[in-house]
Parts: structure tokens; C-alpha cells; sequence
């Protein structure tokens, strides 16, 4: 048997060997399969893209410079195909659309997204990105590899998009590909790596309301005068007070990353990151009453804090390291591997307002601290190519992948004085703390799995097929608790499309998901008691998806239903829960995506979804009815005005289901909020500005006061919400060569 560590060394060991004897060249994540032509400059239309049955036919390398189309995706298949082409519905949210509306975090650049449920903990809860998709929530994967979650849920990477190339949010279950994951879908980020430009880079200074600062670096190009190695630095200063003036937040990040290869058949690309969060803001919320419901004072006002300056604490160290193998064998066959150890530390403390009021205007709190540090390690490898059986081409990728990780935790907890809502005091005393819960767990993941797309003329058929071996253990010192968990799941995925040769594609669609989960369940009235299994997420899909032959002009639309099955239901307080829970989830979305098409760029989004959890005959608390969304840029091509760009976006959230509170079910009630940009190339003016741009955004332009998010738990007598986003404005001054 194999340890973990020496299974890990093995595994990275393999593009380490194939690199022997040969050259290296860029890892551009080319796929060895022909893909639509697109243009570098993204202002001009791309060519006419070939037939699927040429394309099937016909092997072409597409070098694309600088970035890819927002019509392009990779996540959904693992190889970059076009999404009119794929059978499953992805949303872009490319580098130029997060730039252009001023996005700092994933909470606001998928805002704009169909099936998404945002801003779960208001626009104070920053330190980790919250948000629903098909009423579920998702896990983050980065450069293909997942980003773990700690076992406890405090250790949690929250990557800065100023170091991303792009987004894709792929929805419905994925784990035919990427082993445990949620029947909502899953986040693919993608980094800024290397290109193949000799000299480039950028530098945007930031500032906005709530003593926003902001320095973002990027520059790169060869190292070596052929450009067999390429280099790429960046990274971030900035900082900010939260809407409630009493917290605030501070990041430092650097990410250097090189390849070596040019344009040979093989390249390795290195990229390491380190991220410093002295502090994040705060975790709080206001309770139910004096925020979505008036209280006999009338309601709390939007910086209401709940916690306390001398003890709120919240500090992050994420440093990582991976790496990027591509080789191509011949015009046929291709091997890919990729690996990440990621190291994060947390030290939190803080103090939160218990949901309810003791006195018509006094709050009692409770205090906790936590000390957590985690230890991953992710791979992926696969090895693609196409075959062809008599009339049919087959486009094959088997693969591999392994995840591990190690946490540690030490949690306390201690007694809090209560907070006077209209007149409070952010300096009391606390007491000392006491240690409650000392963690530490260990897990392991082994996945193989198999795709074949199977080209017909225009019919494209796609299969894939997986198993996964999960092995977790958890032990709690002070208790002496020892939880293991040792599933092994098998997930698949099927789908058929036509591609209409005027750039139609109907699809359908049916893909599987797992989540491994802790906690003891019983079938027999808990005279015998076992590990929970996984619970199951399956999807059926159908749409039409439609872009217009030539251009970057892509519309999207499709209906779903999904259950989860196997979830866990508590059985009264006898410490066990059987597994006959489920959940549904089915709407309708549609998108429409116009990635800079004649200077303009268009995003709109319309979701429907009913989201029902059957243990308790309710919504599944949290999830949203849906979302509309509307984002248009326009950049003015000649006259005075030249190289000016403004837009405007509006986002409409529908009510979603926050539990149940003393009085009965909540509702947190539907709103729209609207949002502007500016931009300007300032070499418009004069030639010696060239290079230099200045722009401006602003979210929530009316400054609407509304509620985003309520957890009511009325059994505990608990019933908390978050204030929405503020408006925010910001205005930036760059410098790119």
C-alpha cells in the first residue's frame, strides 16, 4: 500500500520526468483538439468559426494571444471548447468585464451571473465568498484544482481577482470530472500566467469611499531573449473600511510565476502566491428585529456593529506553490498535469450578537476565538487525444487526480457583555477565554476518471465516467471523539447536441454529483449507528444555445431539475440523523453574452427557481426565487468623445426563503440595485498619455437600503440578517506599456 506523501511525491514526480530529454515550451493550456478561431484583439469580430464536422476533420493549432474569448470555455469539459459547442450551461465573466465594473471580489464579479443568490453575509461579511447557484453553494476551483475547504470552516482561501485571467461558473453537478462537489456547480478561476509578449505590464492606483486604497502591479514578459522563458509578477496593496466604519480590511499579496518551453512541444509553468490578511472586517449581523422587521425603537441603522474593536480579530496567511505540465506528443496526443500545495493559517476572534433581545433595546453576545492552520495538496493529470472509428471522431481524455489535506484546530469560547443597540460600547471588558475543542483531521482523495466526445457530422455526443475513494478521519482531543468516514462513489455524466450550421445548438443533458459528509445515521431507531454516506446530486438539463456565426454574440438558455438526495435529517436531539432527506431545485435561465462586439460589451441573465428542501416541506433556507440582470459598456469608437467608455447595470435579487422565525417563516424581500463605469484613454488627449487610462465605478448608485440575507431559527429563538451593500464608489488612475 502506497502512503499518502509517497502517493503525492509520485504524482509530482511525472511531468518532472517527462520533461527529460525534450524542450519545454509555453504552457498556454492549449488543447491538442481544433478549436474555434478567435481574435486577440478583442474589439474585432472573430472569424467565422468552422462546422463542428469540419472541425472534427481538420486538426488546427490556435495560438491565442494575450487572452481567451469569453465564448471559450474549459471547465465544463477540461479542454477549451466553445460553449455554443457544450452541452451544459457556463457563464464567462471575463478580465475585461471584471475591469470595466470595477469588481474587487468573486462575490461582486458573479453578480451578474443567472441562478445566483448573492452577497450571503451582506456587504460586511468579506473575508470569504458566499453565494448560492441553483440554490446550492459551490466550491472554488483554481486552475483546476479545488480550493478545500478547512474540515471547520475558518481556514478558507479567498483568492483577490486582481491575480485572475477569468471566471466560469459551471452549473449543475460536475463530479464526472472533479470527484466531490456541490448539485449546484462549481467556480473555475483561472490565474494570470505568462504570455507570449516580449515586454508588458500595468500598474492602477485606486481609491474610493470607505477609505478604499488600492495598488495593483502586473508586468512581464521573456527572461531569455527567444522566449523559451517567460516571466510574470503581480500583485496587490489595498485596503478598506467596511460600511460599519468600526472594522475594516488590509491584504498584501504577491504571485511571481515563469515557463519554461516558448513555443516548443512541452512547457512548465511555475507559479507560487503568497497572501497576508493582517485583518478582514467582520463576521456579525443585526438582529431580525430592528433590521427586516421593525422594532419598538423603529430600525437599527446600517453600520450597526454587534461586536467589539478590542477583541475583533481576524488575521490570514495563504502561501502556495504550483505547478502546470503541458506535452504534445504528436498532433493527436496530448499529457497534461497540474499540482498545488496551498498552507493557510487563521486566527480569529470575534463576538456576535445572539439573534434576539433580552430588553426592548439590549442584546446579549456571545465571544469565540479559533486557531486553525491547514495543509493541502491537489493533482490532476490526464492524457487527451481523437481517434476516429469509420464515420465517427472520438475525442478521448483519461485521467487521475489526488487531493490531501492535514488541519489542525484549537477553538474557545467565553462569556460577552450585553450590547446596548441604541447606545453601544465597542470598548468593554471580556473575559478570558477558555480552550472548548481541539481538532485535528486528515483526509484523502484518489479519482480516475474517463471522457470520450464523439462527433457525428453536427451531432456531438459526450460521456464521461468516474470513481472516487474518500478516506477522512477527524478526532477531538478534549473529548476523545474519533470520526472516520471511507466512501468510494461513482458519478457520470451523459449529454447529446446539435449544432445547427447557422450556430444553433439544442442540447440535453443528465450529470451526477457527491459530497462526502460527517455525522451518525441510523435506519433502525438507533439501535445500530453508522457513518453517513455522500449525498447525491443529479441533474437533467436542456437548452438552446445560439451565436451569431462570426461574431462574439452568444445567447443561452436552458431549464433544469436537480435532487439531492441522502441528506442528512437530525432526529430530534438523540444525536444521530437518518439519511432520507432531499432537496429540489428547478428553474429556467437565460443569458445573452456580447464580449466587445463593435465596442460594446452586453451582459443579461434572467433565472427562475424553485428550491424545496422535503425534510421540512419548506424552501431551502437561504435559496432565492431567482435573479434578472442587465450590464451594457460602450466605448466610443471616433469623434471628440473617442476612447470614451461609460455603461450602466441594473441587478434584480427575488425574495428567498431565511427560515423560520417566532412569528413564522421569513421572506427577505426582493430588490434591485443599479451600477455605473467610466473609462477613459487618455491618449485620446495626447500622444504622450499613451498608456494611460482613468476610470469610475460605482455599486448601488441610489444607495437602496435593503436586506440581503436572514438565518431565522426559531427553535433556538435565534433570527439574524445582513444589511445589503452600501453604495460604493471608486475611481481609478492606470498605467499599462
Amino acid at each position: 500500500m502506497i502512503s499518502g506523501g509517497h502517493r503525492a511525491r509520485l504524482l509530482f514526480l511525472i511531468p518532472l520526468s517527462l520533461c527529460v530529454g525534450g524542450k519545454v515550451r509555453a504552457a498556454d493550456q492549449k488543447s491538442p483538439l481544433p478549436v474555434t478561431k478567435t481574435t486577440a484583439d478583442s474589439g474585432k469580430p472573430a472569424p467565422k468559426p468552422v462546422t463542428p464536422g469540419a472541425r472534427a476533420t481538420a486538426i488546427e493549432q490556435v495560438k491565442i494571444r494575450g487572452k481567451r474569448s469569453a465564448t471559450v470555455a474549459s471547465s465544463a469539459t477540461k479542454m477549451d471548447t466553445p460553449l455554443v459547442d457544450t452541452a451544459q450551461s457556463v457563464t464567462v465573466i471575463s478580465r475585461d468585464e471584471m475591469d470595466v465594473r470595477g469588481v474587487l471580489s468573486l462575490n461582486q464579479a458573479v453578480r451578474y451571473a443567472a441562478g445566483i443568490t448573492p452577497d450571503l453575509r451582506g456587504g460586511i461579511g468579506t473575508r470569504y465568498d458566499q453565494y448560492l447557484l441553483r440554490g446550492f453553494s459551490i466550491p472554488s476551483f483554481l486552475d483546476g484544482l479545488k480550493l478545500q475547504d478547512s474540515p471547520t470552516g475558518y481556514a478558507v482561501a479567498q483568492t483577490d481577482t486582481s491575480r485572475l485571467d477569468r471566471v466560469e461558473i459551471l452549473k449543475g453537478p460536475a463530479s464526472a470530472l472533479y470527484g466531490q462537489s456541490s448539485p449546484g456547480g462549481l467556480a473555475a478561476l483561472s490565474s494570470k500566467l505568462p504570455t507570449d509578449q516580449r515586454f508588458y505590464g500595468g500598474v492602477n492606483a485606486t481609491g474610493g469611499m470607505f477609505d478604499l486604497y488600492r495598488v495593483d502591479a502586473d508586468v512581464g514578459g521573456y527572461a531569455t531573449d527567444n522566449g523559451f522563458v517567460r516571466y510574470r509578477l503581480y500583485g496587490t496593496v489595498n485596503g478598506q473600511h467596511t460600511q460599519l466604519s468600526k472594522t475594516g480590511s488590509r491584504r498584501f499579496s504577491i504571485s511571481p510565476a515563469f515557463t519554461f518551453g516558448g513555443d516548443g512541444p512541452t512547457t512548465l509553468t511555475l507559479l507560487g502566491n503568497y497572501q497576508y490578511d493582517p485583518e478582514s472586517g467582520t463576521y456579525g449581523g443585526v438582529p431580525l428585529v430592528g433590521s427586516l422587521k421593525r422594532a419598538s425603537f423603529g430600525y437599527l441603522p446600517r453600520n450597526f456593529y454587534d461586536g467589539d474593536v478590542g477583541v475583533e480579530k481576524f488575521n490570514r496567511k495563504h502561501g502556495s506553490f504550483t505547478y502546470i505540465f503541458n506535452h504534445r506528443f504528436n498532433d493527436a496526443w496530448s499529457f497534461s498535469s497540474r499540482g498545488r500545495y496551498d498552507d493557510i493559517k487563521v486566527i480569529n476572534r470575534s463576538v456576535y450578537d445572539a439573534g434576539y433581545y433580552n430588553t426592548p433595546d439590549t442584546v446579549p453576545r456571545y465571544a469565540y476565538g479559533t486557531n486553525e492552520h491547514v495543509h493541502n495538496l491537489a493533482f490532476d493529470s490526464q492524457f487527451k487525444g481523437h481517434v476516429r472509428t469509420g464515420p465517427l471522431t472520438h475525442t478521448m481524455m483519461f485521467g487521475f487526480d489526488y487531493m490531501w489535506q492535514s488541519a489542525s484546530e484549537t477553538y474557545t469560547s467565553g462569556d460577552a457583555p450585553d450590547l446596548n443597540v441604541l447606545h453601544p460600547n465597542y470598548h468593554m471588558v471580556f473575559p478570558a477565554q477558555q480552550v472548548g475543542a481541539r481538532y485535528t483531521a486528515d483526509s484523502h482523495q484518489i479519482g480516475a476518471y474517463g471522457q470520450d466526445e464523439i462527433r457525428w457530422r453536427n451531432l456531438i455526443l459526450t460521456g464521461s465516467l468516474r470513481n472516487d475513494w474518500y478516506r477522512s478521519r477527524q478526532v477531538e482531543h478534549l473529548s476523545g471523539s474519533d470520526t472516520r468516514e471511507s466512501p468510494s462513489q461513482i458519478t457520470w455524466r451523459a449529454s447529446g447536441l446539435y449544432h445547427f450550421n447557422f450556430g444553433l445548438s439544442p442540447y440535453i443533458s443528465y450529470s451526477t454529483s457527491f459530497q462526502p459528509q460527517s455525522g451518525l445515521v441510523s435506519s433502525d431507531g438507533g439501535a445500530t449507528l453508522r457513518q453517513a454516506d455522500p449525498s447525491i446530486g443529479k441533474q437533467l438539463e436542456g437548452g438552446v444555445k445560439f451565436q451569431i456565426p462570426g461574431t462574439q454574440v452568444l445567447l443561452t438558455a436552458a431549464g433544469f431539475h436537480i435532487e439531492q438526495t441522502n441528506v442528512l435529517v437530525a432526529v430530534g436531539n438523540l444525536g444521530y440523523s437518518t439519511e432520507s432527506g432531499k432537496v429540489h431545485s428547478d428553474g429556467f435561465e437565460f443569458e445573452t453574452h456580447a464580449d466587445l462586439y463593435k465596442n460594446l460589451l452586453i451582459t443579461a441573465a434572467v433565472s427562475v427557481q424553485k428550491v424545496r428542501d422535503d425534510s421540512t416541506g419548506k424552501p431551502l433556507i437561504q435559496s432565492g426565487k431567482g435573479n434578472a440582470s442587465l450590464f451594457a459598456f460602450y466605448t466610443m469608437p471616433s469623434g471628440p468623445a473617442k476612447g470614451l467608455g461609460f455603461g450602466a447595470g441594473m441587478r434584480y435579487t427575488s425574495k428567498a426563503y431565511g427560515g423560520e422565525a417566532t412569528y413564522g417563516s421569513v421572506w427577505v424581500p426582493q430588490y434591485a440595485l443599479f451600477d455605473g463605469s467610466l473609462r477613459y484613454d487618455l491618449s485620446n488627449l495626447s500622444r504622450s498619455l499613451r498608456g494611460w487610462t482613468v476610470g469610475a465605478s460605482v455599486r448601488n448608485i441610489f444607495d437602496k437600503r435593503f436586506v440581503s440575507n436572514c438565518l431565522a431559527y426559531a427553535s433556538y429563538g435565534q433570527e439574524f440578517c445582513y444589511y445589503g451593500e452600501r453604495r460604493n464608489a471608486q475611481a481609478t488612475i492606470g498605467f499599462t506599456w
